[in-house]
This record gives structure tokens, sequence and C-alpha cells, in this order.
């Protein structure tokens, strides 16, 4: 397989006539993260003549190509400029929007489908919960509670599901939580569970097999792929690439009111526009989370 190399280290693959792969980094960061998004977002917005997709994840991107349109490395010479364009990732700032998710952390079905699986996993005697909080020095549920509502998540890979979206939290690294995912993943997993692998977040829209670490249930749909919910009019899915979410812990009685009031048309989410710029985060990472969730409305 020939590569094409640009200016920064990334590394192009050809897949075909029709794909290319660029790798940015071999590991999760958020400033390269930022860079993907940045140039994704360009390539997106120039809506050049023969690109067909254009696919970003954590550490790399995919764009799909009509090759009888776009020759593949005229397009790897435009990438290699936006490259060259967003080299300094302290220089990005995304235009986005901030979502809160109201989230009953601990509820019944949750805890119900973790316990049935725990041949699956590495602590036969606890909930997830419990399992995550331990392994990230915490010393109670409640404190894990606190810590993963205490600052927004930022969406850095639209994931493998309409709108299951994995998000990493902004706060200093050594706050980060991270747990290790099911040593073999569960065959269930309930609709709209929140859960945790590695050190990302995800909300399930469906049910369906899993492997992360669940924490609790969203009364609310991140996916309405027939749009009829208020709050998809626009889009099939709540959360994008770039999506601030913030997660409200909500005890069971609100759970069951906001889940009747989101079946019946009555729920609106609370969400505002953001701009989430790279550098004021790094300069204040404790700081600047709480000012972007302070937009949402009251």
């Amino acid at each position: 397989m020939s590569y094409q190399f640009f200016a920064d280290g990334a590394r192009a693959s050809f897949g075909g006539d029709e794909f290319l792969f660029v790798e940015v980094c071999e590991s999760m960061d958020l400033a390269q993260a930022m860079r993907i998004q940045a140039i994704t977002g360009e390539l997106s917005r120039r809506e050049l003549p023969g690109i067909l997709d254009v696919a970003p994840a954590n550490a790399s991107y995919l764009v799909r190509l009509d090759p009888d349109v776009l020759h593949p490395r005229e397009l790897v010479r435009a990438l290699a400029r936006l490259h060259e364009r967003f080299e300094d990732a302290g220089s990005v700032a995304l235009d986005t929007e901030i979502v809160e998710i109201p989230v009953w952390y601990g509820d019944p079905e949750t805890e119900r489908v973790c316990l049935k699986f725990r041949d699956r996993h590495q602590s036969a005697g606890e909930t997830d919960l419990a399992y995550t909080a331990r392994v990230n020095g915490l010393t109670s549920v409640e404190d894990l509670v606190a810590a993963h509502s205490s600052a927004p998540f930022i969406v850095t890979f639209p994931c493998f599901k309409p709108g299951n979206t994995e998000c990493v939290q902004l706060v200093p690294r050594e706050r980060q939580l991270q747990v290790p995912k099911y040593l073999r993943p569960r065959t269930e997993t309930p609709a709209r569970a929140v859960a945790h692998g590695g050190a990302f977040t995800v909300v399930y829209p469906t049910a369906g097999v899993g492997g992360y670490q669940l924490l609790g249930r969203s009364p609310v749909p991140v996916a309405d792929l027939a749009q009829r919910t208020p709050g998809f009019e626009t889009s099939k899915v709540l959360a994008t690439i770039s999506t601030l979410l913030s997660f409200r812990p909500v005890p069971g009685e609100e759970y069951a009111q906001l889940h009747t009031d989101s079946r019946e048309g009555r729920y609106r989410y609370r969400r505002a526009p953001v701009r989430f710029a790279l550098a004021e985060f790094l300069a204040d990472p404790v700081g600047y989370p709480p000012r972007l969730a302070a937009a949402l409305p009251c």
C-alpha cells in the first residue's frame, strides 16, 4: 500500500479509487481531534465536486470520493493545504451548540442489565457504577456522578449507529474518567443508556449489544429517524461532531415525568449555540467549561 505524508506527519492511504483514509495521530488527543474537526469541517463547507462523504473520528478521518470527478491525488493536495492551514491546533475554534442530557444515574433497568452480565465483566461483585468509581480512585458512586456531570463533553466520533456519539469530557487530563470496557460485550443494552468506556461516554440510541460500563439512562431520545420528536426537525440525530453534551443528574420521579413528556411531544431540549475555542480551554481547563455550560437556557 502506498502512503502520502503531510507536513504535519499525518499519513494518507488509499482504499481503492473511492476512499482516502488519513491518520492524524496514533492515540486520542483532544487538540488533534479538534484539528480533525476543523479540517473536515472546512472540507465539507467547500463542497468540492466529487466529494461524496466526510467521516471524522477521534484520531483520523475518511473521505469518500467519485474518482471520475475528482482524482484521489488532487484530493491529497487539497487536504495537504488544509493541514497546513490548521497546523496550529490552538487556533481552532468551532461554532457548535451545547445540549443538556438528563440522566438517572444507577436507574433500575441499567442496573438489572449490568448484573445480568457479570460473567463478562472484570468485577463479579460490583455494579458498573461502583466499578467505574473504584478504578478512578473515587470513594463513592455519588462522587462518580458528581465528576461525570461536573463539566460538558465534546463529541469527537459519530460512532456506529445514528445518534451514538463518542464524547470526551472537557476537564484537565488528570481528572479524565477512564475505565475498561467489558471483557466480552453484552447482548443486551437498554435504549438511551448512558455508558462510559475508555475515556469516552456514549448514549445508546436503541437497545442492542454493548460493552461500555453502564452508568444510567436518559429519559429522552438522542436519535429519531422519523423526525417526529420535537428537537429533531432539522436532524435525525441530537448530537453531531463537535456538539457539547451536558449531563444533568435527575431522580427517578423526574426521569419518569420527562420520559412521559418526551413520548407525548411536550419535552423541549435545553440547548444553545456556543463557540468552542481550544486555546481558551487549554488556558483555563477548569473555568472555561462551566462558562460554556452557562449558555444553556434556564
